[in-house]
């Protein structure tokens, strides 16, 4: 069956990015010049995803806005001569079908999956988060609907990330630690460094099979008091395969500061219009200046 229906969870209140999303979506902050949502819902378009539900929260109409189609813009840009632009503008709003359901309150990844029960019905569906920017060849969902495919059975997308950093993950173990498809043994969201057995964690894409929503619905609090979908997602490992995929691609946590000045650097060091002049710049950066804070 192919991967039709695809839910993004975009209803977090972005505090790791305070003061910056104190008045605007995480999401909607620009790796050079393109808001994050938009690189994860083309990365859904891109592997043939038709329909998408975005889960948004308070102040995020913003998003709403970004994706539907602002024609006194496309005027203006129209009688300036700005063509490409004015094109580029409509290409937004023809993305997808995108759909929105709010969740009232931040219960938890597992609860803003169980919001976009109506919109997925029986199908089996792609969840993307928005934290999570992947650059490959082939699109990160779309490898993973392969690998659907070929198993017919939920799938995991993982990286290794090293003991160090596992705190901030779903911890991923199995009895094949080495392949690049195996099944899921079990999972532990955010195991802290003593209590991890494994590095290898679940990086913000899934495919998953519909039976999730009647686990959801009777799980219970978790970690952070919330609903975590990692432990609705043990219970389906318990039933039936789960399999955890070693997706190709780039991986950027555009959620840690650190981590989106990494992509906003990759991506405009890879536009022509850019990479001379900010080639230019980093070579003739006086690092040591730098050291210790600026004035």
């Amino acid at each position: 069956m192919e991967i039709k229906k695809a839910v993004i969870p975009a209803a977090g209140l972005g505090t790791r990015f305070l003061p910056a999303s104190k008045a605007q979506p995480k999401e909607m902050l620009p790796i050079v010049d393109k808001p994050t949502i938009q690189y994860v819902v083309e990365e859904a378009v891109e592997a043939g995803i038709e329909d998408i539900l975005i889960i948004t929260g308070r102040n995020k109409h913003s998003i709403e806005d970004h994706f539907d189609r602002s024609i006194e813009l496309e005027l203006v840009l129209g009688r300036k001569g700005k063509t490409d632009e004015q094109e580029e503008m409509k290409k937004i709003s023809a993305l997808a079908n995108i759909f929105y359901v709010r969740q009232k309150e931040p219960l938890g990844l597992g609860h803003a999956v169980l919001c976009a029960r109506q919109f997925v019905g029986k199908e089996p569906f792609a969840v993307l988060l928005g934290d999570d920017v992947i650059r490959a060849r082939v699109p990160c969902i779309g490898q993973m609907a392969e690998v659907y495919g070929m198993k017919e059975s939920t799938v995991l997308g993982v990286r290794r990330v090293g003991f160090d950093h596992i705190h901030k993950y779903g911890a991923v173990e199995s009895d094949d630690p080495e392949g690049s498809v195996v099944r899921v043994r079990r999972l532990t969201e955010k195991p802290s460094r003593k209590e991890a057995t494994t590095d290898l964690a679940v990086l913000g894409r899934y495919i998953i099979e519909p039976e999730i929503f009647s686990i959801l619905e009777s799980t219970p609090p978790g970690s952070g008091g919330e609903i975590q979908l990692t432990d609705a997602l043990n219970t389906l490992a318990g039933r039936r395969p789960v399999w955890a995929y070693t997706f190709e691609g780039r991986r950027y946590d555009v959620g840690d500061r650190l981590g989106f000045l990494e992509a906003t650097i990759e991506y405009a060091l890879r536009r022509e219009d850019l990479a001379p002049g900010l080639k230019s710049f980093l070579a003739g950066l006086q690092l040591e200046d730098l050291q210790g804070g600026s004035e």
